[in-house]
């Protein structure tokens, strides 16, 4: 269940078929203070079929939340709407049941997969390739990057070097699991005083620890 919070300068209406859905539905006035003063939400929504031209203003002040932005527009709203508007998705009033879930899930989620991962110091930006330790940005290789990324991914599980291998190199590497260790000691030297986050379990493989940074 999601918390929603909806932004509309009308009582009721906005999404009928959403009151059919098992999230917890915060309405709020379609103003910025209203924006300024909102809750933590799992997903904004900003009612655009009422008056479009308040949406758009309201859908620019959003687009700096975290949150994931979905947009309400009737038949007619779809030709004004373009990538300026900051939204996630746009939905018709008028959807149903199943798609409003579909829609919501997937705001979601695809927010979640593109944000950076921040854990014990580090933080990892899949969409720029980034990393950085403390807010310091340490100079990885591909693979080094794609094998920090899927330990941080999967914190404290273990995986063995054959895992490891599959799962950053592909199934169809040809070398063998000390290429694992070779890019594990890499990696730690590259983390400095973070090495520790990445673990060894003897005779297993490694995991990554959550540590005090």
């Amino acid at each position: 269940m999601a918390h929603v919070v909806i932004f509309t300068r009308r009582d009721r209406g906005v999404l009928p078929n959403l009151e059919l859905l098992e999230h917890r539905v915060t309405m709020l006035p379609g103003t910025a203070e209203a924006v300024a003063h909102a809750p933590d939400a799992d997903l904004l929504i900003v009612d655009g079929a009422a008056e479009l031209a308040a949406a758009k203003q309201l859908c620019r002040l959003l687009e700096r939340d975290a949150a994931p932005l979905l947009l309400v527009l009737g038949d007619g709203g779809f030709a004004a709407v373009t990538a300026e508007w900051g939204v996630t998705d746009i939905v018709l009033d008028s959807a149903g049941p199943a798609e409003l879930e579909a829609r919501i899930r997937l705001a979601i989620s695809r927010v979640q997969a593109s944000a950076p991962i921040v854990a014990s110091g580090l933080s990892i930006d899949e969409a720029s390739y980034q990393a950085k330790v403390d807010g310091r940005p340490i100079d990885l290789t591909y693979k080094e990057f794609e094998l920090l990324r899927f330990l941080a991914s999967n914190p404290a599980r273990v995986f063995t070097r054959e895992q490891l291998l599959s799962e950053v190199w592909g199934y169809d590497y040809f070398g063998g699991t000390r290429t694992v260790d070779v890019h594990v000691r890499r990696l730690r030297a590259k983390l400095g005083d973070l090495e520790s986050v990445i673990g060894t379990v003897r005779g297993v493989g490694y995991r990554f620890e959550l540590v005090d940074a």
